[in-house]
């Protein structure tokens, strides 16, 4: 509960926006007539609308309360596969619970430059990739042949990534590149395979690189406009992310050497892993993922998602590796106020990381309620959510909307969705819809399309948006408050108006 108390909740902004379309549309399939593909592409290769879908119907609870729950779920789950990753590598149960907390208050850290966070504030697949895959390199710290777990071992690891994977086979391939890179670190030769499998990785990315088809000028605008799939067009501070995870873990690793119990051996494959993932990885993006490149098949495949797991680990055994020392400090003195300023130190750094979480989460959402609960969907007060709230409830469910490209990024609205808020038809947008584009080649000229039409429509003309939107079959738009049109707009909060783009009478 803290967990959620410090990072909030929002199902249906970002990608989760685009996640509850898909189930929604699993529970009525009559939903979204117009651009549905938009709608089916995301889950196209995951269970997880039908699970949840199958949930609700179970269940009889509503989709908003089988979302929040859910949510309640995955972040029980990812903190009981990070405790059984910790039972592993630190033997002592305040560390444990101490590499618990940081991971607590690190829960939505941004992972580098890839768009991605260690968990979401809403529910995704990677919601349930992300702790499965856990679980599985959990698992996987068993492997011993010297002991009589191998087998049982391997299993139980192969079991939750193939979930994993059945939610999000990307995630889990990543995933599963940790647990090759962790079982050959326990080689007798480790370096020596660290090597092949990197010579392995580049030689793949060639031959995909060489034999990926020619793009559309659609397709390349749709992946150039993911800037996170190029490195060398992150900031300073995007490429330190990076940087500082694997640094961490190589610091750690030189506290773990020398120790000849079984928690510090596994700590040190568990870091050594990491880093050497982390290597390849980055060497791989910096080698083929390149903007100016002819095709872009090694950018699509995201290869820095393998950061997610090594930001986890880093997280994890940080902060357990603090609360080690700091416990070998306490016992090394003999001031009973030394040792509650130290107890002291150590709560209140954890407090202050906590706070300036929950300060960069409310900066992020700074229209919406911090925790959007199911039972105070309609008393919203960001404007834009109202809007599509009354779209949702005064608009025929055929309507085929259309609002500015880039509306998500608009100051104020919070990156929420409008599809699955309004439960109506609208365009492909620049920002979500163009992410699927990017990795979905077939989709990229409906995409760039749409996109354009929308293009600063709030400030187009009449006239210039008739020429852009009616072909299309648009019926209303999403406009500014302060944009100008002749059109019906029988809604307006003083931010947003809803527009009738076919007038019930000819003009």
């Amino acid at each position: 509960m803290v967990t959620l108390l410090i990072n909030g909740y929002h199902p249906w902004s970002e990608d989760g926006g685009l996640y509850v379309a898909g189930v929604q549309l699993t529970l009525d399939p009559s939903l979204f007539p117009h651009y549905r593909v938009f709608v089916n592409e995301p889950l196209r290769y995951s269970i997880f609308a039908p699970v949840l879908a199958w949930v609700v119907r179970c269940t009889h609870l509503s989709l908003p309360w089988v979302l929040m729950l859910a949510d309640i779920f995955s972040i029980w789950l990812t903190l009981y596969a990070a405790l059984r990753i910790l039972q592993r590598v630190v033997a002592d149960e305040t560390a444990q619970l101490a590499g618990l907390a940081l991971l607590s208050a690190f829960w939505s850290l941004p992972i580098a430059g890839t768009s991605l966070l260690l968990m979401d504030p809403y529910v995704t697949a990677r919601s349930f990739s992300t702790p499965l895959s856990m679980l599985a390199l959990a698992f996987a710290l068993d492997f011993d042949p010297q002991q009589d777990r191998v087998v049982r071992s391997l299993a139980w690891s192969g079991l939750c990534l193939g979930l994993a994977a059945a939610f999000h086979p990307l995630m889990a391939a990543y995933a599963f590149g940790f647990l090759v890179v962790l079982a050959v670190g326990r080689l007798r030769r480790p370096y020596l395979g660290y090597t092949i499998l990197a010579a392995s990785a580049l030689l793949l990315a060639a031959v995909l690189h060489l034999l990926a088809p020619a793009e559309t000028p659609a397709l390349l605008a749709a992946e150039r406009s993911r800037y996170y799939w190029f490195v060398l067009h992150w900031h300073w501070y995007e490429q330190l992310g990076l940087v500082g995870p694997l640094t961490v873990l190589g610091l750690l690793l030189r506290g773990y050497r020398g120790r000849s119990d079984r928690w510090n051996r596994t700590a040190e494959a568990l870091c050594r892993a990491g880093i050497a993932l982390g290597c390849i990885a980055t060497l791989v993006a910096m080698t083929y993922a390149q903007e100016g490149s002819q095709t872009h098949l090694v950018a699509r495949m995201q290869p820095l998602r393998v950061y997610l797991l090594i930001y986890a680990v880093m997280t994890l055994l940080l902060g357990a590796k603090v609360m080690e020392l700091a416990l070998r400090a306490r016992r090394r003195t003999r001031s009973s106020l030394t040792r509650k300023a130290l107890a002291g130190a150590l709560v209140a750094a954890l407090c202050c990381l906590a706070a300036i979480m929950f300060y960069a989460q409310r900066q992020t959402y700074p229209a919406s309620k911090h925790i959007e609960f199911p039972w105070r969907v309609q008393e919203s007060p960001n404007p834009w959510v109202q809007a599509f709230l009354w779209c949702r409830k005064n608009t025929p469910p055929d309507a085929l909307f259309a609002m500015d490209a880039r509306y998500v990024n608009e100051d104020g609205e919070d990156a929420q969705t409008f599809r699955p808020i309004a439960e109506r038809s609208a365009l492909p947008d620049y920002s979500k819809d163009g992410g699927e584009a990017a990795i979905t080649p077939r989709l990229a000229e409906q995409w760039w399309q749409g996109a354009e039409a929308q293009r600063n429509l709030s400030t187009e003309t009449d006239a210039e948006r008739d020429v852009r939107l009616l072909p299309l079959g648009v019926t209303w738009m999403v406009l500014h408050a302060s944009a100008a049109t002749e059109y019906p707009c029988p809604y307006n909060n003083g931010v947003i108006k809803v527009c009738r783009l076919a007038p019930a009478e000819p003009r």
